[in-house]
């Protein structure tokens, strides 16, 4: 017991006096960390200057992307028609949101495909080949996404911002901004949306209602009319080939 206890203590020491030395050696050889600095400096360059701010913008353009893919093209009412037959058949989530979304992206692609074509013969390509700057180039991109939607806006949105607006009595389409096309146009295909979905609604309301009538008269008024009438709506979909009928009307909206 003797031998076991100093061995404990001679071990305690040895250990002691192998910590004490390892501080004394990492004190002596500490591990060098680099430092890091913030801080600005003047620009000897204007062209370091000019390229961040390129930088700048470009990240600035890559955020409102969403929103002006929205807010530009034909994404805002076939997104919308979507949603409203969606509903009207009462299917819930059935198609999935997703699929929805994609549908109208894509849809979105070959409305405005002839657009882009354009921007992208007129302004992209002579931009990337330097043969226009940056300001010219989104002047020449701006003609085209303009010229569509005051194709599919109404005269009296048109009217209303343009006099709201600073520019007032425009010449021609060209002396319109495009900060007033672009609230006159998206009001505009709100109302369109809203009448594509109130003809769409119809239909289906029609059906609701002779199913509840019908429910009402066999006294059965603790089944829900819903419950009856979905099979009957899909089947009128799917018979009358309500997916071809829906998109093809939404594209001729835009011709």
């Amino acid at each position: 017991m003797k031998y076991n206890l100093k061995k404990i203590i001679l071990c305690g020491c040895m250990a002691l006096s192998l910590f004490f030395v390892l501080g004394f050696v990492s004190e002596s050889e500490a591990i060098p960390l680099p430092n890091i600095t913030l801080g600005l400096e003047d620009a000897d360059d204007p062209g370091k200057v000019s390229s961040a701010l390129q930088i700048l913008v470009l990240l600035t353009i890559l955020t409102l992307a969403p929103a002006i893919l929205i807010m530009t093209t034909s994404f805002a009412r076939i997104i919308i028609v979507l949603s409203f037959l969606r509903q009207a058949m009462g299917t819930q989530q059935t198609p999935p949101t997703q699929i929805l979304i994609g549908l109208a992206l894509f849809l979105t692609m070959f409305v405005m495909g002839p657009v882009w074509s354009e921007i992208n013969e007129g302004a992209l390509k002579p931009y990337m080949e330097e043969e226009l700057g940056q300001f010219e180039a989104l002047k020449l991109a701006e003609i085209p996404i303009k010229r569509f939607m005051l194709n599919h806006t109404r005269e009296k949105d048109l009217s209303l911002f343009i006099n709201l607006s600073e520019d007032k009595n425009p010449t021609s389409e060209e002396d319109i901004s495009i900060q007033t096309v672009v609230p006159a146009f998206i009001i505009s295909e709100l109302k369109t949306a809203f009448q594509i979905g109130f003809l769409i609604y119809i239909p289906f309301l029609i059906l609701d209602m002779v199913v509840a009538s019908i429910l009402l008269s066999m006294g059965m008024m603790m089944l829900p009319p819903v419950l009856i009438s979905l099979p009957f709506k899909l089947m009128l979909f799917v018979m009358v080939d309500g997916w071809y009928l829906t998109v093809g009307s939404l594209m001729k909206s835009f011709s």
